[in-house]
């Protein structure tokens, strides 16, 4: 459903409240129904507000909402909006006579790529409707063609735009009024009618009685389907997403535009009691700071950091309840035995030991174009980085002696980069959130431990650590956490322009096409962030977005496209695109493909076109090209060719052009 839709619908509700409160203001009530009782049950968000006219002369004026009209996804909106406030303006003394309702809007996933709205209005005292059912036709005038049908017991109004067919459904259940442009979702709510799902769940009325009160409006989320709306944007939902899913229940979000440029909303958070969450085990450990920023990439899209007084304390919880379910545990700690004793390692030793009051996942950019479509890191803080070091040689000894395995230690501007070939340990020691990170590489930064599948991602963490391109050295990252409690149980940080650049290389076709599209409008809030604090058996909760003109986020430097590396390394520079010219220049005309690597125990690099025709091929040492390269057009023909030692070009190189011609020669 467009914003126009909206827009009409809001216009049909105020005439027929005018029309309805004039015939029927004195009628006294009956049955009375909370407006929460009929939103049906798979809503991922609702939106309560028991002062939409005030709301909306809030937000209509506000510097946010103005900013949000000159962007290109709200062009369309504009003239819808002008003539609502022409409306409010003629119609004040009528509006100012009926006064606010209970008003709710919910976000419903109807189709996998499709999202539908739901409204509920309590008309409060107005609980006999004949007058404003009988007067429809009349409200509706002669550009909507208006029909009924029945559905158990109750009269759904269908009215439908005779220029653009779009049909609007209205059905009246007591003292409520409810309607959407997705008729099965009137009919959800008619369903339930009798026995209501949301509103009488107990861990969303804790959170609805905490959100209570007289801010700007109430936002709720339901966890269980945030990973279904996820597939409105990408094809798989990340492993975040999905396991907040599954632990969280709802949050509850008080709003309130308190300065220029931010919006603020404060509420609660409750967990999955059917669920070993891990955030019940972070509820009883205290609280963290969120420092991994010290060592996070500036262009880090999505920064989840978890908290607590200490890992030992924090683990002891996490254990005690994984116990509540002993068939779970007795897996969980033989999975663990089956590890400690074949590498003959002792995990409390080895890395409780040295693991401090942080641990953070980071998702970044990736500008490789062969690596993954987005980088992701496991940064753990350490109590001491000797001892950490120390540790984990030992059990990188343990692997070597225990196993066929064979891995050899790469140097990295003075930062080692090993291999962690133990598979499903992080899964298996700290929880699902983690099961990505299977058989990493990792390095170490300064007082951390940095996990990740990918060494291509490693470097260039180092990399920006080295010169100083981190979210802590960032101005506007500094400026946005003083927001927050520098510590808590759960904080998130996200970069949006570079969380947009992620979304377009996860995206398929058409929702490439749809975010492209509303660009300015994503990008216009660059920085999110939200953060959980244990509250009694809730996390208070905290969620804060600034926004800015798109314009001036674009013209930002973690926008734009990560430079050339002007040094040659396997993992840290643009190729030519693959199906153009070669071009003249020398540099380009000698560059090679990115080598990106999956295992530093590889012998051999080699890529394929997708008509299965060779790309790159390369003998590989000790993680570094090392031998005769050969790179190969699409229809065959060879490209580039010379020799690699020790990842440096040497020798004579020599560029073809696409019909098999030699182009140019060069000495390194």
């Amino acid at each position: 459903m467009n914003i126009k839709n909206i827009v009409k619908l809001v216009i049909v509700i105020i005439l027929w409240f005018v029309i309805y409160q004039i015939a029927s203001f004195y009628l006294p009530t009956s049955n009375r129904l909370q407006s929460i009782y009929l939103i049906p049950e798979d809503a991922v968000f609702i939106i309560e507000t028991d002062k939409p006219i005030d709301t909306w002369n809030t937000i209509s004026k506000s510097d946010v909402w103005k900013h949000l009209q000159t962007n290109a996804y709200f062009k369309e909106l504009t003239s819808g909006i002008n003539g609502l406030d022409k409306i409010f303006n003629e119609q004040k003394s009528v509006i100012d006579f009926i006064g606010n309702r209970d008003l709710y809007i919910s976000v419903h996933m109807i189709q996998k790529k499709k999202y539908g709205l739901f409204f509920t209005i309590d008309l409060q005292k107005l609980s006999k409707l004949n007058v404003l059912k009988n007067h429809l036709e009349s409200v509706t005038s002669n550009a909507f063609r208006l029909t009924k049908r029945q559905y158990h017991g109750f009269t759904i109004n269908e009215l439908t735009d005779k220029k653009t067919h779009e049909t609007l459904y209205i059905s009246f259940i007591n003292n409520q009024m409810i309607a959407s442009y997705t008729h099965k979702l009137v009919e959800a709510s008619i369903n339930q009618y009798e026995n209501p799902v949301i509103g009488r769940d107990l861990d969303f009325i804790a959170i609805s009685k905490k959100v209570a009160g007289s801010d700007l409006f109430r936002l709720y989320v339901q966890y269980s389907y945030l990973d279904d709306y996820m597939y409105y944007f990408v094809n798989e939902p990340n492993t975040t997403i999905k396991e907040l899913s599954k632990t969280l229940k709802y949050s509850g979000f008080s709003f309130d535009l308190k300065k220029e440029n931010t919006i603020f909303a404060t509420g609660f958070t409750n967990t999955n009691e059917a669920t070993q969450s891990y955030l019940k085990a972070l509820q009883n450990s205290g609280i963290g700071p969120h420092k991994a920023a010290e060592i996070a990439p500036k262009r880090t899209a999505l920064y989840l950091s978890f908290g607590f007084d200490s890992f030992k304390e924090f683990y002891k919880n996490f254990e005690e309840i994984k116990k509540q379910n002993p068939k779970t545990f007795k897996s969980y700690q033989d999975n663990l035995d089956k590890i400690q004793n074949y590498l003959d390692i002792n995990l409390q030793k080895d890395f409780i030991s040295w693991m401090d009051d942080e641990i953070a996942v980071l998702h970044m950019d990736a500008s490789v174009k062969q690596a993954t479509k987005s980088e992701t890191a496991l940064v753990i803080k350490t109590n001491s980085i000797s001892n950490a070091k120390k540790r984990i040689a030992h059990v990188l000894k343990q692997i070597k002696k225990k196993t066929p395995v064979k891995f050899k230690n790469i140097t990295y501007k003075e930062h080692d980069i090993n291999y962690l070939s133990i598979k499903g340990f992080f899964k298996i020691f700290l929880g699902s959130y983690f099961k990505e990170f299977d058989k990493p590489y990792f390095t170490f930064i300064d007082d951390y431990v940095v996990f990740s599948n990918h060494p291509a991602t490693l470097k260039r963490i180092i990399d920006d650590y080295e010169t100083e391109n981190t979210l802590q050295k960032a101005k506007d990252y500094q400026e946005f956490i003083s927001n927050f409690d520098r510590k808590s149980s759960v904080f998130v940080y996200i970069n949006t322009p570079t969380l947009y650049k992620n979304l377009i290389a996860m995206a398929d076709k058409n929702t490439k096409l749809k975010i492209k599209k509303n660009k300015d409008y994503i990008i216009c809030f660059p920085q999110i962030g939200f953060q959980l604090i244990p509250y009694s058996n809730l996390f208070e909760t905290k969620l804060i977005i600034n926004y800015q003109d798109p314009e001036i986020v674009q013209s930002k430097a973690q926008f734009k496209e990560i430079a050339t590396v002007k040094q040659f390394d396997i993992t840290d520079y643009n190729p030519v695109p693959e199906n153009t010219l070669v071009k003249t220049d020398e540099t380009e005309l000698f560059r090679p493909k990115p080598i990106v690597l999956n295992n530093l125990d590889a012998a051999i690099y080699q890529k394929k076109y997708a008509n299965g025709k060779n790309q790159v091929y390369v003998k590989i040492n000790d993680g570094k090209p090392n031998g005769r390269y050969k790179e190969y057009y699409p229809n065959g023909e060879l490209k580039l060719s010379g020799k690699f030692k020790k990842g440096k070009q040497t020798g004579v190189w020599k560029a073809y052009s696409a019909n098999g011609k030699l182009i140019k020669k060069k000495r390194f």
